[in-house]
C-alpha cells in the first residue's frame, strides 16, 4: 500500500501548495522571534546615576548644569559605583559655597562617605524600558534577570502539555491555540501594571510560545515531500531571523517598551486567519485513522499544484506505523540503559545547552556592550541568513559531524577574540561576535535535526523532548551569566561562552556521521551502528 511521500511525488513535494503554506507558517517563525528574546529592548539597561536631594537647592541657587550638579551626586570611579551610590553628605548643610569643588571641600579631608541610593535614580530620557520603569538596577538588577528567565521557564514547562495537544488535537488546531494565547498574552505584558504582573505575563507567553513555533515547524515539514523535509526545516528557522530585524527595526522606532510589545504584539492576532488559509497536516489525520480527511487534503495539494491524482492511489497509510514500532513502548531509561545511547544522550544535551546560553547569551551581551545596540543587533542577526544557507550547502555534500564541529569551534575562537578586543577596535568586536553568532546559528540548527538522526524510531520523539529540554535550561541561566558576570568584567560571559563552545566542539567528533545512512530502527541498530550501516550498503 502506499504512502504519503509516495503520493507527493506525483502531485508535487514543495509546489504551489506547499510554498504558500510555507510562507504562511514562516511568518509564525518570525512572529516568535520578540517573544524568544525580546529583554534586548525590552529589557534594555539605560544609563543611570544615583539621585542625591541633598544637592538640589544648593544647584538651584547656583544655576549649576546637570553635569555639574551630578559631581556633587555621584562618586567618581568604576560604573557600578557611579550608578548604585551617592555621597552621603547634605550639601545643603555645608558651608560649600558655588566656587568650591569637591577636591577643595576641607572639611572631610577627602574622604567622603558613600551610601547605597536611596532616592531614586537619573535615567537617560530618551529610551524607556521596564529597567527604567520599575527601578531594576543595583540591588534590584537580578530582576532583569527573572524577567527573561520566565519566559524560558515556560519553554520547558510547556512544551509537553503543547506536544500532547498537537498529538491529541492535530497541528493546525495547536498553531491557533497557542497563538491566540501568545498573543493575548503579549497584550497583558504590555499593560501589566507593576513588575510582578509583567513576569507573570510573560512566564504565560513562555507556556504555549514555543509550542506555537514547533507546531508550525510540524505541520510544515509534515506537508513537504521527503527530499525537501530538511531544507524547508532549515528556511523555518532563518525566518525567525527575520523577526530578529523586524524587532530591531521596530525597537528604533519606537523606544517605549510598552508601545514596543503592543507593536510587536498585536499583527499576531492575524496569524488566527490560518484556520482558513492552512491544512490541517494529513500525516497525523492518518495517524489517528482519519483516513477520509486525509484523502481530501491530498486532493486538494494536487488541485492547486495543477497535477492529477493517479486513481491507483485509492488509500494510503503512514509508513511508521508498523507491528515492530508498535510492540516497543519508550521509556527515559532507554536513552541512558546502554554505552552507545548513553554517550549520544549525554553529547545531544550538552550540545541543546551550548546551543541555548551560547545563543541567547550573545544576543543579550549586544544589549549591555554599549555603542549603537540597534545597528550592532542589526549585524549579528544578518549573519543567520548565511548560516542557514551554508547549512543546505553542505549537510549533504561534507556530512553532518565536521560542519558542526567546526561551527561550534567558530564561536568559541569568535567570543575569545572579541574578549580580548580593544575597546576602540569597536569594529573588530562586531565582526567577531558576528562570526560567533554566525557559528552557534548554525550549530543550533544542526543539533536540531542530527538529533532526529541518532535515536531509533520508537524513541525519536521522547529522546528529543529530553535532549532539548537543556536548550530551556540554557535559556534559563543565560541572563544571569550575562548579566551577574558583566559586573565582575565586562567581557566574562565571553569567555564562558568560548569554553562551554570549544568544549562542545569535541564532544560533537564523538559522535557517529548520519550522513547517507538509514534512520536506526531498534536500540541493538545503534549500538551495532557499524554492523547496522555495512549491512544497510549491501
Amino acid at each position: 500500500m502506499p504512502n504519503l511521500d509516495d503520493i507527493l511525488e506525483h502531485i508535487g513535494e514543495f509546489d504551489l501548495f506547499q510554498k504558500r503554506a510555507f510562507f504562511l507558517i514562516c511568518l509564525l517563525s518570525a512572529a516568535f522571534a520578540p517573544v524568544y528574546i525580546g529583554v534586548v529592548f525590552l529589557g534594555f539597561i539605560p544609563e543611570h546615576r544615583c539621585l542625591n536631594p541633598g544637592v538640589a537647592e544648593l544647584s538651584r541657587r547656583c544655576g549649576w548644569t546637570l553635569e555639574e550638579e551630578l559631581n556633587y551626586t555621584v562618586p567618581k570611579g568604576e560604573a557600578f559605583i557611579q550608578q548604585c551610590m551617592r555621597y552621603d553628605v547634605d550639601w545643603n548643610a555645608t558651608e560649600l559655597s558655588c566656587t568650591n569643588t569637591l577636591e577643595n571641600f576641607s572639611h572631610l579631608n577627602g574622604s567622603i562617605p558613600l551610601t547605597t541610593c536611596q532616592d531614586g535614580w537619573l535615567y537617560d530620557s530618551s529610551i524607556q524600558s521596564i529597567v527604567s520603569e520599575f527601578d531594576l538596577v543595583c540591588k534590584d538588577s537580578w530582576k532583569l534577570d527573572v524577567f527573561q528567565a520566565c519566559v524560558n521557564v515556560g519553554f520547558c514547562l510547556g512544551s509537553v502539555y503543547v506536544g500532547y495537544i498537537a498529538d491529541r488535537f492535530g497541528r493546525k488546531t495547536s498553531v491557533l491555540i497557542t497563538t491566540l494565547v501568545t498573543t493575548i498574552a503579549g497584550v497583558l505584558v504590555a499593560v501589566a501594571p507593576n513588575y510582578i504582573w509583567t513576569v507573570i505575563f510573560r512566564f504565560m507567553q513562555g507556556l504555549v510560545g514555543k509550542g506555537s513555533w514547533t507546531a508550525g515547524y510540524i505541520l510544515i515539514t509534515e506537508i513537504v515531500g521527503a527530499s525537501y523535509r530538511r531544507t524547508v526545516a532549515i528556511l523555518y528557522q532563518a525566518a525567525f531571523a527575520i523577526g530578529l530585524l523586524i524587532l530591531d527595526a521596530l525597537a528604533y522606532a519606537i523606544p517605549h517598551w510598552r508601545w514596543l510589545q503592543l507593536a510587536v504584539t498585536l499583527p499576531t492576532f492575524l496569524l488566527l486567519l490560518y484556520y482558513w488559509c492552512l491544512p490541517e497536516s494529513p500525516r497525523w489525520l492518518l495517524s489517528r485513522g482519519q483516513n477520509a480527511k486525509a484523502m481530501e487534503i491530498v486532493g486538494d495539494i494536487a488541485k492547486k499544484n495543477k497535477k492529477t491524482l493517479p486513481p491507483y492511489f485509492e488509500s494510503i497509510n503512514l509508513e511508521e506505523d508498523n507491528e515492530k514500532d508498535a510492540k516497543q513502548n519508550p521509556s527515559v531509561l532507554d536513552l541512558v540503559r546502554t554505552p552507545q545511547m548513553r554517550k549520544y544522550t549525554l553529547i545531544l544535551m550538552y550540545n541543546w545547552f551550548t546551543s541555548a546560553i551560547t545563543y541567547q547569551g550573545l544576543i543579550m551581551h549586544v544589549g549591555i556592550s554599549g555603542d549603537n545596540v540597534y545597528l550592532d543587533f542589526l549585524y549579528s542577526s544578518i549573519v543567520e541568513f548565511p548560516a542557514a544557507a551554508i547549512l543546505i550547502f553542505t549537510t549533504e555534500r561534507v556530512g553532518r559531524r565536521y560542519p558542526w564541529a567546526v561551527a561550534n569551534l567558530m564561536a568559541g575562537i569568535a567570543c575569545l577574540v572579541a574578549a580580548f578586543t580593544p575597546e576602540d577596535m569597536h569594529w573588530l568586536k562586531i565582526i567577531a561576535a558576528s562570526l560567533g553568532r554566525l557559528g552557534i546559528t548554525m550549530a543550533f540548527e544542526m543539533v536540531c535535526f542530527v538529533n532526529t538522526e541518532l535515536y531509533p524510531t520508537f524513541l525519536r520523539n521522547l529522546g528529543v523532548m529530553v535532549c532539548s529540554s537543556l536548550c530551556d535550561f540554557g535559556g534559563i541561566i543565560s541572563p544571569f551569566v550575562v548579566y551577574r558576570l558583566t559586573e565582575i568584567w565586562h567581557q566574562l560571559p565571553l569567555l564562558v561562552f568560548t569554553v562551554v563552545a570549544i568544549i562542545a566542539a569535541g564532544s560533537v567528533l564523538l559522535l557517529p556521521e548520519t550522513k547517507g545512512r538509514n534512520l536506526p530502527e531498534t536500540i541493538d541498530d545503534v549500538e551495532n551502528f557499524h554492523r547496522y550501516h555495512t549491512k544497510q550498503l549491501k
